[in-house]
């Protein structure tokens, strides 16, 4: 067996191979259990249980010296009791039995006229204890807590709230030790007495009304800590003790929820520390977001509340990831206490999209999604989209995803709607929600003014998106939402893509022919790429074509039959169906006709309520009713038995 620790840890540390390492170990272990069997420990038992606790670290198995820790602790040897002590917190847990035969002598100890044995035998009980310990020594812990020594005093407070942990029913011994803490005037007390009175409002919130009248002792210990003078004693990172100060906020947060009149005895306070607090450093820091979250979570006046979200404001400014991660986690949860307050930082939320740490940009996006209103949509959707096309491709499909449903819900009016989806799906249509394009599918049917304008820039989408134009500005990714939307447009409003009706002042005018439109869709029809549900919308867009464009029936008829024979089930079924529309030449205009304006009303109640299939779904099987007799609701079994988007029919 090796001597001493060191020689031990030496030993360990030359092993080269797992093999010898647990070789090594057990040759120790089994010299350990021979020495703890001799009894006569000759004065080395606390070296021997040094080594155990080394193995411990190790991982290897120490339950056969538990007794040792037993046995030193009964010692009336000091060094013997710190080891032993130690040992105990180490190797053993409150679930252990051998703790009740340790109990004896905790509680000897914590009669001793040494306040450094006292304080082994109260931290070990404010470590490990069990609930039977906890109702067995709680008097002495009691008692201590009123001791002259300082450091007893702040040794018993932090017992206390293990105790309690343990045994609430304990609760109304300690609220007279407790409560007297507060007024204490050593730090080391203060901050245990803060901790166990904090402990038991968190615990017992019917105590708190009991503790409120201790807030103005509370304030007056705060304004100590910030006014006073520089103290080598307690200074940290500039600041007096701001460990204790972190304490007392946290503790004034809890004694002012709900209370008008304790929130205003510490405003005063709390707008001090919000103000004089030194952010250089990170216990600055610290102090700063405890004060913020403080003054959120009291009844504070409306300046104190926009004096903290400022703070926050400039934690953004700051090149430390983790605090403006903090600021934005913080920003988000008080966003919904004072909007306008946390709106004059938008830009800098903004910014922080765009940041190159991804936790930061999605606590950022999710802030943006909070502060979007009808005001600043207009703003905040351009700024998304224009970085949408530079995000990583992990993050786009969130942030996709949120545009589409910012827009959704705060449009200012129809024609940005429209636009603003259009860019969307050019840029990120893969990303973009099938809530999204049903949504725009119902504003083009109900919006007669803008259904040409919608016709005609969708088309540039769909041939820029297919490779039929490259006069686009900006590079359309081809997706098969653009494509389907596209496709369901044109298909329900070809004609107007070859005339000037519903011009915009603004727009850009296109000439095309009707063989330029069905180019277009049979390109899209041909695309090896697209999914089959594609096809179906491209074999609808044709169908409906060849009522609009009747130079180009024939050539639609023609199409659709090719896909007769389609490997994919669904794309056959649709071009049989189609096909045999033409067969029934005397009904096809009624067919084809356009389909009337969806229940704009009806979607948007049943998108809210999470069921925006079955809103479309009903939306297009009461267009189908209004289209025709029983006859056409036999040809044309379009689409229900299917989730697809509105697949013009």
């Amino acid at each position: 067996m090796s001597g001493k620790l060191r020689d031990l840890i030496r030993a360990v540390r030359a092993c080269k191979t797992a093999a010898q390492e647990r070789e090594t170990i057990a040759k120790e272990c089994a010299a350990l259990r021979a020495a703890f069997k001799g009894g006569d420990d000759g004065g080395v038992r606390h070296r021997n249980v040094a080594k155990l606790m080394y193995i411990h670290m190790l991982g290897y198995p120490t339950h056969f010296g538990q007794m040792e820790c037993v046995k030193l602790i009964a010692s009336g040897s000091y060094p013997d009791k710190r080891i032993g002590y130690l040992a105990l917190m180490v190797l053993l847990d409150e679930r252990q039995e051998v703790l009740m035969l340790v109990t004896n002598s905790m509680k000897n100890d914590l009669l001793s006229s040494n306040q450094f044995v006292v304080g082994l035998s109260l931290t070990a009980l404010g470590n490990i204890c069990s609930t039977e310990m906890a109702r067995d020594l709680a008097p002495e812990v009691e008692k201590l807590m009123g001791s002259p020594n300082s450091f007893v005093r702040k040794k018993a407070a932090l017992a206390a709230v293990r105790v309690l942990r343990r045994v609430p029913e304990l609760l109304d011994d300690f609220l007279a030790p407790a409560a007297k803490l507060l007024d204490d005037r050593h730090h080391g007390v203060l901050i245990s007495g803060v901790t166990l009175v904090t402990e038991l409002c968190e615990a017992h919130p019917k105590m708190v009304p009991l503790f409120r009248k201790k807030v103005t002792a509370l304030v007056r210990v705060l304004k100590n800590l910030v006014s006073s003078n520089y103290s080598a004693e307690h200074d940290c990172g500039g600041l007096n003790d701001p460990f204790l100060q972190v304490k007392v906020l946290r503790l004034l947060r809890i004694l002012g929820q709900g209370d008008s009149d304790a929130s205003d005895h510490m405003s005063d306070i709390l707008a001090q520390v919000a103000t004089n607090t030194n952010t250089g450093k990170n216990a600055g820091n610290a102090v700063l977001y405890e004060c913020v979250m403080t003054i959120m979570g009291v009844e504070a006046i409306g300046g104190l509340r926009v004096l903290a979200i400022n703070v926050l404001g400039k934690f953004l400014q700051k090149n430390d990831n983790n605090i403006r991660y903090v600021a934005l986690n913080t920003l988000a949860k008080v966003v919904s206490v004072d909007t306008q307050a946390v709106q004059r930082h938008r830009a800098m939320i903004v910014g922080c999209v765009k940041d190159s740490d991804v936790s930061i940009r999605r606590r950022a996006l999710e802030l943006v999604y909070s502060l979007v209103n009808e005001n600043n949509i207009t703003v905040l959707a351009k700024e998304l989209i224009d970085y949408l096309t530079v995000s990583d491709v992990e993050f786009r499909a969130n942030l996709a995803s949120k545009i589409g449903t910012l827009v959704e819900k705060f449009a200012p009016e129809r024609r940005w709607h429209l636009d603003t989806t259009r860019h969307l799906l050019e840029q990120a249509g893969e990303h973009v929600s099938e809530s999204t394009c049903r949504s725009l599918v119902v504003l083009v049917t109900n919006a007669a003014e803008l259904q040409g304008y919608a016709a005609r820039t969708f088309y540039t989408s769909l041939a820029a998106a297919v490779g039929g134009d490259d006069g686009q500005a900006v590079k359309v990714v081809k997706s098969d939402q653009l494509l389907q939307v596209g496709l369901w447009i044109a298909g329900e409003f070809g004609e107007l893509l070859l005339t000037r009706e519903g011009e915009l002042p603004d727009e850009e005018p296109i000439t095309l022919t009707e063989a330029d439109v069905v180019d277009t869709v049979e390109s899209v029809l041909r695309d090896p790429a697209v999914l089959p549900e594609t096809r179906v919308y491209a074999l609808t867009a044709l169908v409906k074509l060849s009522g609009r464009l009747p130079g180009q029936a024939a050539r639609c008829a023609a199409l659709i039959a090719e896909f007769r024979r389609s490997a994919s089930l669904e794309v056959q079924s649709r071009a049989v169906e189609y096909g045999k529309i033409f067969d029934h030449a005397a009904i096809a205009p009624q067919l084809l006709e356009r389909m009337p304006p969806l229940d704009a009303a009806a979607w948007a109640a049943k998108r809210e309520g999470g069921d925006g299939r079955a809103a479309a779904a009903a939306d297009l099987g009461g267009a189908a009713a209004a289209g025709g007799g029983d006859l056409m609701g036999d040809l044309l079994d379009m689409g229900g038995d299917n989730g697809a988007a509105p697949a013009g029919g």
